[in-house]
């Protein structure tokens, strides 16, 4: 192991990191706040700015992957697609099997420029979390309480809303619902059983009904979906904790773009086509557990600086006061406090850390009744 990534594994670096994440982040959060007054006078503005406040926070994230970590991304894409990549509003549909599969979809984001403008569709418990939570609420997240009836109007309002955003956007979309695990998996095939739908080795049954409304509520703002797979080299399973490490990993990304005119209008044909989507995209997978690699031609967009700068730049501004509390706490003598902030802080790194592991995935999906509504 070399000094440099025997100091990437010390404790110490991975609380600095959080702390310039937590810190930068509630700045950002009060910053946002102060975009309201701004959005009476000009709703685009205030929204030109939040997607700059929000690429602050998401962009550090990145950074630990393409920094930190030097995590490798390579992209499988027809060449013929590749120029149309940031320059269009799409929704991209994304597998969900990683404990860091948000992660390289931001890294996606990220290289083709429209990180600060990306969309989830997320749970509401969401929207009261302090730094990514809050963030996403001034960036117009689409927040689900995972209750059809409620969320087909909620989900509808919010992306008929999208129809004049001022810069282009990405809709990521997990349409399984929730991350893949063996459970999960074993009763979302005992639904395809029951209804009669091809079984899937490597995904779970899509939710058709959240797709189909997304696609009917951007057509006309979105050109097109982009079908991403993700997978990693040597069979791996890549931990945010090993990414802390700086362990470096290898993602392949699949992705298709299919226009949205291709896809059916009707209700039911929709849920068809989206069926068949996730069986190609099973076979994708497939083909990687056998030959180590997607099919077709490789593309691989270059790490942009900036994620690294913001990210430094933040380092920069927020280590200097701490530097000096440190130094004022060791002069006092006051050891208790000392060792006090510092469990305080590990317990902190752990939660967060914790929140990305799948066996602290939601239980959504390991019930039939959950998986029974497509």
């Amino acid at each position: 192991m070399g000094l440099l990534q025997l100091l990437k594994s010390q404790f110490l670096c991975h609380l600095i990191i959080c702390y310039v994440f937590l810190v930068s982040g509630l700045i950002i959060n009060l910053l946002q706040l102060c975009t309201l007054p701004v959005w009476l006078v000009s709703k685009q503005l205030a929204r030109r700015i939040n997607i700059r406040l929000a690429y602050c926070i998401s962009s550090q994230m990145v950074a630990i992957l393409e920094w930190w970590s030097g995590t490798e991304c390579t992209l499988y894409t027809d060449p013929k697609s590749y120029p149309l990549y940031g320059k269009e509003n799409a929704i991209v549909v994304l597998n969900h099997a990683f404990e860091i599969d948000f992660l390289c979809g931001w890294t996606f984001c990220e290289r083709f420029g429209v990180l600060g403008s990306s969309k989830v569709l997320a749970k509401k418990q969401l929207a009261y979390v302090p730094i990514i939570g809050w963030m996403w609420y001034f960036l117009e997240i689409v927040f689900c309480k995972r209750k059809w009836e409620e969320d087909r109007r909620t989900v509808n309002e919010s992306l008929e809303k999208l129809r004049d955003y001022p810069e282009n956007f990405w809709f990521l979309l997990y349409c399984e619902g929730t991350r893949f695990t063996p459970k999960k998996h074993q009763v979302s095939m005992q639904v395809a059983e029951s209804k009669g739908l091809s079984k899937l080795k490597y995904h779970l049954l899509p939710r058709t009904k959240g797709f189909w409304v997304t696609v009917q509520s951007l057509r006309g703002t979105a050109a097109a979906v982009y079908d991403s797979t993700l997978n990693f080299r040597n069979n791996e399973m890549p931990t945010l904790l090993g990414l802390l490490n700086g362990k470096k990993y290898h993602a392949d990304l699949y992705v298709r773009r299919i226009p949205l005119e291709l896809i059916p209008e009707d209700e039911k044909e929709c849920a068809e086509w989206l069926h068949k989507l996730y069986q190609e995209k099973d076979s994708f997978q497939e083909h990687y557990a056998k030959t180590g690699r997607f099919p077709g031609p490789i593309m691989s967009p270059p790490r942009r600086p900036w994620s690294l700068i913001n990210w430094l730049f933040w380092s920069c501004l927020l280590l200097y006061p701490l530097g000096l509390l440190l130094t004022q706490l060791i002069s006092s003598g006051s050891v208790f406090t000392i060792v006090a902030s510092v469990a305080v802080s590990s317990l902190g790194v752990r939660w967060m850390i914790g929140q990305t592991e799948i066996k602290r995935a939601s239980n959504y999906g390991n019930k039939e009744v959950s998986l029974n509504n497509n």
